[in-house]
């Protein structure tokens, strides 16, 4: 199944995708849960009761404002340079683990959410990715055991303030400008993804393709990110890792083509969906 975060009027809320509208199983609807993190933590995603999707509450997509999938994830871990091509483009030198960093739940944004480019920063950049969201406490989790830890995934665009991110050797501050993390518009379940490295990723800028790639380029993979990660860190449902982007950023391009305000971005993510943000000014 396919879930999603939205506000409704004037109340977030959350809910499942079903014959083109959205099934309100939060606080505004059926209410079995106060958020989609919660409902994951509980396991009431998964054999959702087919009477409860049909008499819920509905509303047209058309009418909601997107919120990121999971708006307040406890942990929202990236990695970056995963893509061999991305290693290549940017030069940065080859590890026996994989580089992460960190995004603040504050700096997500939502599907078609304009996303703005910090009023401190000349050199905005976006980044597709697939996102991996935790389906119940992970704890120094086995590689072959990974898989069944996941609740899902969704599409994110990690935009980033390169001049920010360039500035030391730590990338947090270029990460986190307020709503540059976009997240959705849905949590397609694991269940629904029969092969992960059958996935493929195209990140266009006003209709233009920059970045074209399959999952199973990913040097580090997914159940490799989680028993790393979850080795130094407890994982909780809803946590997020985002799992890098591949070869085609704008920084990198000759000349760099970084995004201007007014510029449509999609990333696109075969059987998962596709995200859409608008660029604009902080000023």
């Amino acid at each position: 199944m396919r879930f999603a975060s939205w506000v409704a009027g004037s109340r977030a809320t959350w809910g499942a995708a079903r014959h083109a509208h959205l099934v309100d199983l939060g606080p505004s609807g059926a209410n079995i849960a106060e958020t989609l993190r919660d409902a994951i933590s509980a396991d009431l995603i998964t054999g959702l009761d087919g009477s409860l999707l049909d008499t819920a509450p509905t509303v047209q997509p058309a009418d909601v404002t997107w919120l990121p999938v999971i708006p307040e994830p406890r942990k929202i871990i990236c990695v970056g340079v995963n893509y061999r091509t991305h290693r290549e483009e940017t030069k940065h030198a080859t590890y026996d683990a994989p580089t992460l960093f960190v995004r603040f739940a504050d700096s997500q944004a939502g599907h078609e959410a304009p996303v703005a480019i910090p009023c401190v920063s000349s050199m905005f950049d976006y980044e597709g990715e697939l996102a991996v969201v935790m389906g119940r406490e992970v704890w120094r989790a086995k590689a072959d055991e990974a898989m069944t830890v996941i609740a899902g995934y969704a599409v994110f665009n990690d935009f980033t303030a390169r001049d920010w991110q360039r500035a030391t050797t730590q990338w947090t501050p270029g990460k986190n400008f307020p709503g540059t993390g976009s997240f959705g518009p849905y949590l397609v379940t694991a269940d629904e993804i029969a092969d992960l490295a059958r996935l493929q990723l195209e990140t266009r800028v006003n209709g233009e393709i920059r970045q074209s790639a399959s999952v199973e380029d990913l040097i580090f993979d997914v159940p490799r990110l989680i028993e790393y990660i979850s080795t130094f860190t407890r994982l909780y449902p809803g946590d997020v890792i985002v799992t890098g982007t591949p070869g085609g950023v704008g920084v990198a391009m000759d000349p760099p083509a970084l995004l201007k305000v007014g510029d449509m971005v999609e990333v696109t993510i075969s059987e998962v969906g596709t995200l859409r943000n608008t660029v604009t000014s902080d000023t």
